[in-house]
């Protein structure tokens, strides 16, 4: 199977949406159950479920046979992935802390990442039973249907979601504050399902958070950048980016541009 080709990657995405799926129905097993869980590196918690799917992951993706490199929050870097033209970038759960605490807004999220960009991806909400899927040049889905962001090009009562700080600096524009959504890449996907206007992350977001969840926002039409309006570049050494905006394109522009003219402190 080879990525690059189309009808290689429509059955590379069918086995991505079944394998995140499998992983999803693995997770709620053990949600809203006592499970062991401890805090690593940074004091962010890991649980014993986050390993489980990683492992069951790991094996449903590189069965593929793509020889791609593998990134995962769960997994220790091999910086071998640094040479390698296709990688798996994973996030077994992201919002570790809403799935312990019993919460539904956490998600699985995998991405195909070519020459430092995503060319597949997949989001699965269990709770809610939601699929995200997209591919590059093949727009974005949402359980089997097409979405796009939506089209304004005011922040007037635009439902913006993100670090309550950074949301706060905003207020003087007239928006509507969202409830956090503790899965960054599912708050990104919710940008690209226009069930939000904006969506805003802080200097804490990462490859496996992001990856997946841009492509989605791109293909539906919106964007993700860096508050300079860079596009990002994944699988660097630091797989680590800073503060980032997600919207409908003309939206993003205008918050773009009101920020680099200083009208919004948010860096």
């Amino acid at each position: 199977m080879r990525a690059s080709e189309a009808g290689g990657r429509t059955a590379l995405q069918r086995h991505l949406a079944a394998a995140v799926r499998e992983a999803g129905a693995l997770a709620l097993k053990s949600f809203q159950a006592p499970v062991k869980s401890w805090l690593k590196h940074g004091h962010s918690p890991v649980s014993e479920v986050d390993i489980a799917v990683d492992v069951l992951l790991r094996a449903r993706l590189e069965a593929v046979g793509l020889g791609c490199g593998w990134l995962s929050e769960e997994t220790e870097d091999d910086p071998a992935r640094l040479a390698a033209n296709l990688v798996w970038i994973v996030d077994p759960i992201d919002g570790t802390r809403a799935f312990l605490a019993g919460l539904p807004d956490w998600s699985i999220s995998i991405a195909l990442v070519e020459a430092g960009r995503p060319i597949l991806a997949a989001i699965y909400a269990p709770v809610t039973d939601e699929l995200f899927l997209a591919s590059a040049s093949g727009g974005a889905t949402h359980n089997d249907r097409p979405i796009a962001a939506t089209t304004g090009d005011s922040l007037a009562r635009a439902r913006v979601a993100g670090p309550e700080r950074r949301v706060a600096r905003l207020a003087g524009l007239g928006i509507t504050p969202m409830p956090k959504i503790h899965s960054l890449a599912l708050r990104i996907a919710r940008v690209a399902q226009g069930r939000l206007d904006v969506a805003l992350a802080g200097p804490d977001g990462n490859d496996w958070d992001l990856a997946a969840a841009d492509l989605l926002v791109h293909e539906a039409n919106g964007a993700l950048t860096t508050v300079a309006s860079e596009v990002l570049v994944y699988n660097r050494a630091t797989p680590k980016h800073g503060p980032l905006i997600a919207a409908g394109r003309a939206r993003h522009h205008l918050l773009s541009e009101l920020i680099r003219e200083g009208q919004i402190a948010f860096r």
